[in-house]
């Protein structure tokens, strides 16, 4: 297996990408090899050289055959990238190029900081079914026992050594599932704590799914959670009016 260790420090210093009021956004931890259990869930292509070549820096979802949803903060307004949908990528597999474009309002104040993106493809993705959108409103009132699939490629281990936590990575697309927390305007907090037995999210599952309990829709895209992926998992609703004036410019909404 290819494993990459990237120091704390170092990745905040390659890249933004993860970081709101100081925290990470996160991969997968407690998770499993996703293998071809969600085809839609792909991950953003870093031109930069790593190791095997390779270093897949973001997640998002296929939302239409041509629109690809992810977050913000993860790429610049206009820049051409590249997305995956490998479940176990390495250099020269399929890569889909696009243009990124962030909502206009981002970042904006932590009630709402419109951290969403999409990436127009050039070429529809061939042989994908694109995920569903949810209904407007419809998360307001989740039960607190609604569980949550989070999907990514993200680190899929944190190690505490003497020099520090580092994180360790793969580009394989990983799967979790993590119990409702709590809800409110834009977010939901969901527990990725594994001695509750919830997995959830870290470094490079940022704008990738957590998708209601075991349905094929996106409730909400990860942006943030603790430092060290142990804890919570904090996630941007895209059933809300804000998210839907966005993702409206792009795709039909249910």
């Amino acid at each position: 297996m290819r494993r990459r260790l990237l120091v704390l420090p170092m990745l905040l210093g390659v890249m933004f990408a993860g970081l709101l009021t100081g925290s990470p956004a996160t991969a997968i931890i407690n998770g499993t090899f996703d293998g071809t259990g969600h085809p839609n869930v792909g991950g953003l292509v870093s031109p930069t050289q790593y190791g095997d070549g390779t270093w897949l820096y973001c997640s998002g979802t296929l939302i239409s055959p041509t629109v690809f949803l992810t977050a913000a903060h993860c790429a610049t307004e206009g820049e051409r990238v590249g997305v995956t949908f490998d479940s176990d990528y390495e250099a020269g597999d399929k890569v889909y190029y696009g243009t990124f474009h962030a909502d206009p309002l981002y970042p904006d104040n932590t009630s709402d900081v419109h951290d969403l993106a999409v990436v127009v493809l050039e070429k529809p993705a061939q042989g994908i079914t694109p995920a569903q959108l949810p209904e407007a409103g419809s998360l307001s009132n989740l039960p607190g026992t609604q569980r949550f699939t989070s999907v990514g490629y993200g680190a899929y281990e944190v190690t505490n050594d003497p020099g520090g936590h580092r994180y360790l990575y793969d580009d394989r697309r990983m799967v979790a599932t993590g119990e409702l927390n709590s809800i409110n305007k834009t977010w939901l907090r969901i527990s990725g704590n594994p001695s509750t037995g919830n997995g959830g999210t870290c470094y490079g599952d940022s704008g990738g799914p957590n998708f209601l309990g075991t349905t094929n829709i996106v409730a909400a895209t990860t942006v943030t959670g603790d430092a060290i992926c142990r804890s919570t998992n904090v996630v941007y609703r895209l059933d809300t009016e804000s998210a839907r004036a966005f993702l409206g410019q792009f795709v039909v909404l249910p």
